[in-house]
């Protein structure tokens, strides 16, 4: 879980360090005191793609750093692939946002690839904003909730594999079937891309390997440079005196009047001193300078197989996989060409059959899905009913057409908002109030699946109050007792139900905006309560009113 967040100069936060409780927490406070920066906070610091413009104005950068205790086993497997250790059961990740426009990472204070993180982030938090509530706007996502739910990504991953070689052969005998003037220019066009890449000799992640070295050597060849220009500035050299000969010479000049001011002895004294100090410095200078000397050779290699790598990831790419997939293939390509009148009947079979297998696992898939969303349908219709929403019925709609990369089914959410209504798309007819209430539905059932520890609610209470808005304070709630929740909110309803209750506030100091995040004590709830209830002018009967909700949510079963 998420047990503490700390921020430096990030927009209107100059600096905040946030305490966060297992289970439910919460997050109120004044329109525009800065809700949504806390939530650009914990996107940079999962590797999502920031914006030097959250820098707080004038300042250099900005920091957030994350604690994650009690490490789910999802997140322990992707750490143990990347080899970082969590002896302590504990995870800590930084993100520094530069003004330029650059940033860096660190884990357990060591750093790291911003796409590691990313990797890592989406087993530690789940973030719902209202781009979630665009999904469901968006039918071509239905698709990628519902395999989801019913696991089948492994499946999937099976079957795009096998689409893929389909498409691949499917290619080839395209290719095979050109006119001869066009499979001429097709040969000559696959040998150029094989001998461009095969000349290089490519290894695996080549790339990545050079890179790291070639900045080592790159710094090494400047601190050569910088130590042999110490030398001859401290030695000399064919064309010039270094200090250590015009320390010399000045003691000798005043050496030849010391007996006439012997006030000039303790000073040649002193320069003979310092010309023996300059020696002993130029000494450990040449030592040093002797180990951090390269071989320029390698470094002239290592700079020229950098350029030639990235021509080729330039013109094949962009990756250098991507480079070798390429050089692959075209060597198939080119050696089914080169014998295109016997190749291509037994490639059409070969592709028959290959058409089969993929349909078959297209066929499974749509059953697995069909049956996956009765029982979705179902799940969702309860959560929803708790969620005053109780005549919403939602049905799954398939469409069968062409086999895709993701398999042959179209598939969109449907929902009956009332009674002998029938289903129309989401996008028709549902409300900001119950699309919220729909994902939040989703989002519970789909909870109980995934492994990810932490979830994050922003603006799930959009267009909902009243006995709605208790609703879905309680079912986050209930939420919270198997996973930890994170809510920013602006209705009282949802606010009395949290375990934490942290109040983000704006003050304006010297013409400049701050924003604070404090935690509550129980009084001090009762009057962030009461200012959501009724404003600035609290009244007692507001004050009262506020205690009773808090005080009311222990009667409620989770």
């Amino acid at each position: 879980m998420l047990s503490e967040l700390y921020i430096v100069n990030l927009a209107v936060i100059q600096e905040a360090n946030i305490p966060f409780s297992g289970q439910f927490n919460v997050f109120t406070g004044e329109t525009g005191a800065g809700k949504s920066i806390l939530i650009n906070g914990i996107n940079a610091v999962l590797g999502q793609r920031t914006s030097k413009d959250i820098v707080r104005s004038g300042c250099d950068k900005a920091v957030v750093t994350a604690m994650f205790r009690q490490l789910f086993p999802a997140t322990k497997k992707k750490l143990d692939e990347y080899g970082i250790d969590y002896s302590d059961d504990e995870l800590t990740i930084t993100r520094e946002i530069f003004a330029d426009g650059g940033s860096t990472a660190r884990i357990n204070s060591k750093p790291a690839n911003i796409s590691v993180i990313r990797d890592i982030g989406e087993t530690l938090v789940n973030i719902h904003g209202q781009h979630d509530n665009q999904m469901l706007l968006s039918p071509e996502k239905h698709l990628y909730i519902l395999d989801g739910y019913a696991e089948l990504e492994s499946e999937i991953d099976a079957y795009r594999a096998e689409f893929k070689q389909l498409q691949e052969l499917s290619r080839t005998i395209k290719a095979l079937k050109l006119n001869e003037k066009d499979r001429a220019e097709r040969i000559e066009l696959l040998k150029q891309k094989i001998e461009d890449i095969a000349e290089l000799e490519i290894e695996e992640d080549e790339d990545i390997a050079v890179e790291e070295e070639y900045k080592i050597a790159k710094n090494s060849v400047d601190i050569h440079n910088a130590l042999s220009q110490a030398i001859d500035l401290i030695n000399g050299n064919e064309s010039d005196a270094g200090i250590v000969e015009q320390v010399g010479s000045a003691s000798d000049r005043i050496g030849e009047y010391t007996e006439l001011l012997s006030e000039l002895n303790p000073i040649t004294e002193r320069l003979n001193n310092v010309k023996l100090e300059l020696d002993d410095i130029c000494s450990e200078i040449i030592k040093i300078n002797d180990k951090a000397e390269i071989d320029p050779q390698r470094y002239e290699y290592l700079l020229e197989r950098r350029q030639k790598l990235f021509e080729i990831k330039k013109k094949y790419g962009p990756n250098l996989s991507d480079v070798l997939n390429v050089y692959n293939s075209s060597v198939k390509e080119l050696e089914a060409l080169a014998d295109s009148t016997g190749n291509i009947q037994k490639l059409l079979d070969e592709r028959e059959k290959l058409l089969k297998d993929v349909s078959q696992k297209a066929d499974k898939l749509s059953e697995k899905r069909k049956k996956a969303a009765e029982k979705l349908a179902h799940q969702v219709q309860e959560e929803l009913k708790f969620l005053d929403m109780p005549n919403v019925r939602l049905e799954v709609a398939f469409t069968e057409g062409k086999l895709t990369a993701v398999g042959m089914d179209t598939v969109e959410f449907l929902i009956s908002a009332n009674i002998g209504e029938p289903p129309k798309p989401i996008n028709k007819i549902a409300s900001g109030g119950e699309l919220s209430r729909i994902m939040l539905a989703l989002k519970n059932v789909i909870a109980e699946k995934d492994e990810v520890p932490t979830l994050i609610f922003d603006e799930i209470d959009t267009g909902v109050s009243g006995r709605a808005a208790q609703k879905i304070g309680i079912k986050l709630a209930q939420i919270s007792k198997i996973r930890q929740v994170i809510c920013v909110t602006h209705l009282s309803q949802l606010a009395v139900m949290a375990d934490n209750h942290l109040l983000i506030e704006k003050t304006l100091r010297d013409n400049r905006t701050f924003t604070n995040v404090k935690k509550l004590s129980f009084d001090e709830r009762k009057h962030e309560i009461a200012r959501i209830l009724c404003g600035e002018s609290i009244t007692e009967t507001a004050l009262k009113n506020a205690e009773e909700m808090l005080n009311s949510k222990n009667n409620f079963a989770f």
